[in-house]
């Protein structure tokens, strides 16, 4: 009876560590699987303030296109003194760093004139008016303007680029090709590319050269005043008009004396038909 009571108490010990051993594994296995909810709360927790900042977005670049102006201006007045308007104009052309391309002068039945065709800096374009415009009292015309070619400049230069790409991609397929046709119709295309790159750079230098210098053209002129403020009598008119008419008859006789070769001729033939005529009617 003993052996079997020693017996069954050992199976009632090993029984029990059993349950205890899985009652324990089960613990293990909730611990481990707790940091997966911990993870889920650490994703949606609110940054806090010692975090570092994200990263600032990349500023965005303005592309400001430079506008293209085109100015002209055209002055005309009256002056006292030719030589001192141009003498101002001289210094307003050295201020300025202009340049005069074309200068002419002349005059008319009442004045006396002189056109300038001057080149300034487009910078300096209206410091040169103010400074033209101080020892004027008045401009007869005085016509000022600004063509905004922007778009033009613009269009040229987009087209200039496309077709040196367009060059650049035969170019390619030059060096690529093997029959002598191909290579023929390839530098034909080349070519007509060329002439228009060309073109288009000559249309963009134009355009630069007339935004980067302003024209202005300015005539300046002085009234002949009467000689003296004497009017001429109808007396000394009508002497004028005698002596005029002595001068043309001079001249007529002089003419008439350089052709005395013909008028020799033609006394001569006159001479013989009259002697003719008066031996028919004897007859």
């Amino acid at each position: 009876m003993r052996h079997i009571f020693f017996l069954s108490f050992l199976l009632l010990i090993l029984s029990g560590c059993n349950k205890a051993d899985a009652s324990a594994e089960n613990i293990v296995i909730s611990s481990v699987k707790m940091p997966a909810n911990a993870e889920n709360v650490a994703y949606d927790k609110s940054p806090s303030p010692n975090d570092a900042p994200p990263p600032p977005p990349p500023p965005k670049v303005d592309e400001k296109i430079e506008q293209k102006i085109i100015k002209e201006a055209t002055l005309k007045f009256e002056t006292d003194n030719l030589e001192n308007s141009f003498s101002q104009i001289q210094k307003a052309v050295a201020n300025s760093k202009a340049r005069i391309i074309n200068d002419s002068e002349g005059k008319d039945f009442a004045t006396v004139f002189r056109n300038l065709t001057i080149k300034i800096p487009s910078q300096n374009f209206d410091r040169f008016i103010s400074d033209i415009s101080k020892g004027v009292s008045y401009f007869e015309v005085k016509t000022i303007s600004a063509q905004d070619v922007t778009e033009q400049y613009i269009d040229l230069t987009s087209r200039l680029k496309t077709k040196k790409k367009l060059e650049e991609r035969y170019l390619e397929i030059l060096k690529k090709a093997n029959k002598v046709s191909e290579i023929l119709e390839i530098e034909e295309q080349i070519s007509a590319i060329r002439e228009e790159i060309e073109s288009k750079e000559g249309q963009l230098k134009y355009l630069e050269s007339r935004v980067s210098e302003s024209t202005v053209t300015i005539e300046f002129y002085k009234t002949i005043p009467e000689k003296e403020g004497v009017k001429i009598s109808y007396g000394s008119k009508l002497w004028s008009a005698i002596e005029s008419g002595f001068y043309t008859l001079s001249d007529l006789l002089i003419s008439l004396l350089s052709a005395w070769p013909f008028v020799i001729l033609f006394v001569v033939f006159a001479y013989f038909i009259r002697k003719r005529l008066k031996r028919r009617k004897k007859e």
